[in-house]
């Protein structure tokens, strides 16, 4: 990465920083139980959900407020600006297509593999009743049809405040600094980065358990694939948009309906390959939309996000 206008002391203090507390917070994690045995903190919140969503997801944003701080950056080039007149379509579309993709994947997870497909959602019906105490109260289908509506409709903007912790980091900070080595590089490099970032977690089972072939390391590179593939989405969406908002959009977005295809899967099923998006498979669709991406690589709109003299696109 020999480029003049490579900030390599502001990335290297980023990372530093993202990964120091990310990870920091991943160590106290397993020290305290783990995912499966975390101590419970409040009535069905454990101590991990809680690190989870605070200092593990927001490592790389503090990272990019201190690594702003202690280079005396500033906050111009933040990418904290709406820009939703120029950008609105940029918003729409980190709104719908995450959705569109994630079932895309699903159904061919399960088109592939139809011996994993359970249409009475038995295991799902078993743990709604474990957890409520009695059974679920409306057909199953009506049910799966209002989770679509609620993920695609309010999960972008109830999830945001987690995704916010990471796209602050890995799009706002990262993603343009790395822009002079072009733009396809950049959002392949940030999307492994990225991927190499959620190792901690998905040692501990997070995403694809424990019980399945070559764990962690297929684990390892089954998130690293995903990271590419919907950094290379995400990171599209950001520059286009010349803001980070649609990427915390699309990132809530991917979260809020991530789970749906599990409503529908067998007991005995792994999810290393789907049916939700970090699976094998199930990434396919959204793959092919991040190759299309990356074939037609797009420059930076508007100034929020770098100084113009510093962009790279090839």
């Amino acid at each position: 990465m020999d480029n003049p206008n490579l900030e390599r002391r502001r990335i290297t203090l980023f990372l530093a920083l993202a990964f120091g507390i990310s990870w920091a917070t991943g160590g106290v994690i397993a020290l305290t139980g783990g995912l499966a045995n975390s101590p419970e903190m409040l009535p069905n919140i454990s101590l991990a959900f809680i690190l989870l969503a605070t200092f593990y997801m927001w490592g790389p944003a503090l990272a990019n407020l201190l690594t702003r701080l202690f280079t005396q950056e500033g906050l111009k080039y933040s990418g904290l600006s709406l820009r939703l007149r120029q950008s609105w379509p940029f918003w729409l579309v980190a709104w719908v297509l995450p959705a569109i993709l994630v079932i895309a994947g699903a159904a061919l997870y399960f088109v592939l593999f139809p011996a994993f497909f359970d249409p009475e959602a038995s295991t799902f019906m078993a743990q709604v009743e474990q957890v409520t105490g009695a059974p679920l109260e409306m057909p199953l289908m009506t049910f799966a049809l209002l989770q679509t509506f609620q993920a695609v409709l309010i999960s972008p903007l109830i999830n945001g405040l987690a995704t916010f912790g990471e796209e602050f980091g890995w799009r706002a900070y990262l993603l343009p600094k790395l822009l002079p080595l072009g733009s396809r590089r950049a959002m392949i490099i940030s999307g492994v980065i990225w991927g190499v970032w959620h190792w901690p977690v998905i040692a501990m089972g997070y995403n694809y358990g424990f019980n399945y072939p070559g764990f962690p390391w297929l684990g390892f590179l089954g998130m690293v694939w995903f990271c590419i593939t919907y950094g290379i989405i995400i990171g599209w969406l950001t520059l286009r948009g010349g803001s980070v908002w649609p990427a915390v959009i699309a990132h809530g977005a991917i979260n809020g309906i991530a789970s749906l295809g599990l409503i529908f899967l067998s007991q005995d099923a792994q999810t290393l390959l789907g049916p939700t998006p970090v699976g094998f498979i199930a990434v396919i669709p959204s793959s092919l939309v991040a190759l299309f991406l990356l074939l037609h690589p797009t420059e930076v709109e508007g100034d929020t996000l770098v100084p113009p003299v510093k962009t790279g696109i090839e």
